[in-house]
């Protein structure tokens, strides 16, 4: 009995380790999944028709008409469908210091606010406000310090102080004018377009532009599985471009999840093995001694009080295993937090693993009082 004891706690240690470290990884690492970082994100794509010859001799073949939008939201993954809206009027910032002006023209986009990736306060308006918040892409920033700045001796800008920076957005169109304050609120990284919010775009439109007609270049299409091998084949065949890149940060989401199951699936294989093993061992012991049993029930005791000594060694047995294994499982853990946070931040605690280890404890102690109980019961043919 002993070496099968030895036996069981080994590889119910190495079982439950490796199941307490998969389920807190996940815990930790589900935010990175969902909300902090564009690799793990829900599926979401920028789709735009292919530009032919034909398209630049009619520029309206460019645009996505009710057609062409009912028939990509009937397909079964596609999960839902967002139109880019485009302003229709003349817009320019201009920015003064220094004693000099400058401006430039400008364009306007706006997307429905799920989904946007800047979470900003600012990012309000309604039509009594003279202030114009603007978000713009990361990449704008990037080429203007290591492209633009580089090449004209000019000084860099982080995102801090950008936003510090105010101008003025001219807006112009059917004979009408109007100058708004503004500030960049947030730089995008996964859209491509200088956004204003909608609520300001659609009443522009109205105002300035060609009224609620909006045509549509670009949409925001989501996607319910990223990996479906349908998708590449009906964008190719309906002329639309996608981001390749955007939809290989689904799959990578995917493959994640599919090898920390895979690793769970394994640990908890080799957790019920181990109670098989230890439950047979019990089960041969007591063949073993079938007469001592029996006799001992033959004298008074009952089928419990006979299983007793097995369920406690193995309880004890089991239970110190499970603490040692949350010990460890909290070792893994504080290595790959370190190694982690150094790219993105962790909130939240390591409190599932006292609750997984307790809850994996009961479960272990109801099954072997049963198991036990059950090979003396047949035993005595009670």
């Amino acid at each position: 009995m002993p070496a099968q004891i030895v036996g069981y706690a080994l590889t119910l240690l190495f079982g439950v380790a490796i199941i307490l470290v998969v389920a807190q990884a996940y815990f930790d690492l589900r935010p990175l999944m969902t909300q902090q970082t564009d690799v793990f994100k829900a599926h979401t794509v920028t789709v735009s028709k292919n530009i032919t010859i034909f398209k630049t001799a009619n520029k309206e073949n460019i645009y996505f008409d009710e057609r062409e939008l009912g028939k990509l939201e009937e397909q079964e993954f596609v999960k839902d469908v967002a139109q880019f809206n485009s302003a229709s009027f003349s817009t320019s910032a201009a920015i003064s210091f220094g004693g000099q002006r400058m401006s430039t023209e400008l364009f306007f986009e706006s997307v429905p606010d799920r989904y946007l990736d800047v979470q900003s306060d600012e990012w309000v308006w309604d039509s009594t406000s003279d202030f114009l918040p603007v978000i713009i892409p990361e990449e704008y920033l990037s080429l203007y310090n290591f492209g633009f700045a580089e090449s004209q001796s000019l000084p860099v800008v982080s995102e801090a102080m950008l936003s510090q920076v105010t101008f003025n957005i001219f807006v112009e169109g059917n004979g009408k004018s109007k100058v708004y304050d503004s500030r960049i609120v947030g730089l995008s990284g996964k859209i491509n377009s200088i956004l204003v919010p909608e609520s300001f775009l659609l009443w522009a439109n109205r105002e300035f532009g060609a009224g609620d007609k909006n045509r549509s270049s670009r949409l925001l299409v989501e996607f319910n599985d990223a990996t479906d091998e349908r998708i590449p084949a009906f964008f190719e065949a309906n002329g639309l471009n996608i981001n390749q890149t955007e939809l290989e940060s689904g799959k990578l989401s995917f493959l994640f999840k599919i090898a920390m199951l895979f690793v769970f699936v394994i640990a908890l294989t080799i957790v019920v093995l181990s109670i098989v093993f230890v439950v047979m061992s019990v089960n041969v012991i007591v063949q073993k001694n079938r007469s001592l049993f029996v006799n001992l029930y033959n004298i008074g005791y009952t089928s419990r009080q006979i299983a007793r000594f097995y369920h406690l060694t193995i309880s004890i047995v089991s239970v110190v295993v499970i603490v040692v294994a949350m010990v460890m499982a909290m070792w893994v853990r504080g290595l790959y937090v370190g190694k982690v946070d150094a790219v993105f931040s962790l909130s939240g605690g390591a409190w599932q693993l006292p609750l997984m280890a307790f809850v994996l404890a009961i479960l272990l102690l109801v099954v072997y009082n049963y198991a036990t109980s059950r090979i003396i019961r047949r035993l005595v043919g009670e």
